[in-house]
């Protein structure tokens, strides 16, 4: 037998395309080559693949070798080839059977002594292998990762020897792993009746939980902000198996990888405000995800907002709107789901500590709108609740205990999603403009309050569209069919940003 086929994947964004790993011995000098777009730590896998081939006590073929990872348009990266080229030699070369590597899929890292390193993007070529009813063979590390996929034949192994045992249908072959993860509630380090005071703030964390709304905190350092951001994922309602699949497969691919113990847990991300727009929406040579990516189903908190490059902030508006985010590049391209909530915070001006928006502040007039002007305006258009957060009231701070916890809430935020469920199937903050028009209906003189309010704020049409979308949530928390005057006039109190630029 000189030429053996051997089955793996690559990782091509969110998908895992088949390569067949084609291996010829031929006569001739002694060499070994790899073809099919490989990238640097695939050419490297010769010199990997040849000591633990001989570390592992097998034959290695003094022949001409040739390896082709097919197709050959595909750039393929990452050690996960070093374990099918190892066996496509053993194969060729009659040291193992080779009708026997048709039934299985092969991924995996080899040390130059022959045990088996965890590789990352598991989860998307488990679940593409599941798919085609193969068997999967991988590192012992990456077992509970994969075990995720239900009905996918998982066999861990931890060294070449193993998986060559295994598969001459030896006695000490490769078990079959069981593990699966599942989690009846998924439970946070923090709650929400961590807060003391500020129930306003509070208050818009509930509607934007509710309505799945993007959020801006205003108010001076210490007034609770990050504390507030941090627990708006305890309130959201728990993700679906499949929402909890997304996350899990961008946090595999991306170069953090994925904890399992993190399995069903939104996912929150904080980016540093020196981020660059690549951080955020993703990129490189590979197209990695990026932030606004890895918070999928989750929450963004872009802390300190004034900070951050004006430009990187702009990246975010496509991304806001539509949910995903297409990142192209010379050689490849790759299209990212990054349907997350945004919850800023910032300083009302430079001063920030002792100034309390236009009360007993030290910034003049020009200082205060040069330091809100780094935010543009049609970023701010696409935050649908801008609320101020005030210093916490001693008498607040003193008490013991806080409000209520998460999971009051949480009910709450989950009874008024499943209205939104019923009514659109959709949460109000995807509503389009066809749908706002359909189930957000104003009476006259509510129509009269919110024109008043756009020529006094000059909103755009996209503000009034959010205006609306509010009013709709804070409708669905009181269990109210149609908005009312006081749902209208409680979403027009959100947008402390309108006040500033009109005052």
């Amino acid at each position: 037998m000189s030429l053996a086929i051997a089955f793996s994947r690559t990782n091509a964004g969110l998908e895992s395309p088949l390569v067949s790993v084609e291996v010829h011995l031929a006569n001739g000098l002694p060499s070994f080559s790899i073809v099919g777009l490989p990238e640097t730590a695939v050419k490297e896998s010769r010199d990997r693949v040849r000591a633990a081939i001989t570390n592992s006590g097998f034959a290695f073929p003094v022949k001409r070798i040739t390896v082709n990872l097919a197709p050959a348009d595909i750039p393929k990266d990452g050690g996960r080839f070093d374990l099918p080229i190892a066996l496509g030699i053993l194969a060729a070369s009659d040291q193992i059977p080779a009708d026997v590597l048709n039934q299985y899929e092969f991924i995996g890292e080899l040390s130059l002594g022959g045990q088996l390193r965890a590789v990352r993007g598991v989860l998307p070529t488990a679940v593409t292998v599941q798919q085609s009813k193969h068997s999967l063979i991988l590192p012992q590390a990456n077992a509970d990762e994969a075990a995720l996929i239900k009905g996918l034949a998982v066999y861990p192994a931890a060294d070449l020897k193993a998986v060559v045992s295994h598969l001459q249908g030896g006695e000490q072959g490769l078990p079959r792993w069981q593990q699966e993860v599942h989690r009846e509630s998924v439970s946070y380090p923090f709650d929400l009746s961590d807060v003391k005071g500020q129930f306003a703030a509070r208050r818009a964390l509930e509607i934007a939980a509710a309505g799945g709304h993007n959020l801006l905190m205003v108010g001076p350092p210490g007034t609770g902000k990050t504390m507030l951001a941090s627990r708006l994922a305890t309130i959201l309602p728990d993700l679906t198996e499949e929402q909890a699949l997304e996350s899990a497969t961008i946090a595999s691919i991306s170069n953090q990888g994925f904890d399992v113990l993190q399995w069903g847990q939104r996912p929150v991300r904080e980016p540093h405000h020196t981020s660059s727009g690549v951080a955020l929406v993703g990129g490189g040579s590979q197209v990695k995800p990026g932030e606004i990516s890895l918070a999928h189903n989750g929450v963004l908190f872009l802390d300190e907002l004034t900070e951050f490059d004006r430009k990187v902030l702009d990246v975010l508006r496509e991304p806001l709107e539509t949910g995903k985010i297409t990142i192209s590049r010379a050689a490849r391209s790759a299209t990212y789901p990054a349907a997350f909530q945004l919850v800023a915070a910032m300083n009302p001006c430079p001063q920030g500590r002792t100034c309390d928006f236009q009360q007993n502040c030290e910034c003049t007039p020009e200082q205060q709108k040069r330091h809100r002007s780094r935010i543009s305006a049609p970023f701010l258009d696409r935050i649908d609740l801008q609320v101020d957060v005030p210093q916490v009231k001693q008498d607040d701070l003193f008490k013991l205990g806080g409000g209520e916890s998460s999971a009051v809430v949480r009910q709450r935020v989950e009874e008024a999603r499943q209205r939104q469920m019923s009514r659109q199937q959709k949460t109000n903050h995807a509503l389009s403009g066809r749908e706002v028009d359909l189930h957000c209906a104003l009476e006259k003189k509510d129509q009269n309050l919110l024109s008043h309010a756009m020529e006094q704020f000059k909103l755009s049409a996209r503000a009034y569209h959010r205006i609306l979308k509010v009013a709709r949530t804070i409708a669905d928390l009181a269990g109210s069919e149609a908005i009312q005057t006081r749902h209208l006039s409680e979403a027009l109190s959100y947008r402390a940003m309108d006040r500033l630029a009109a005052s």
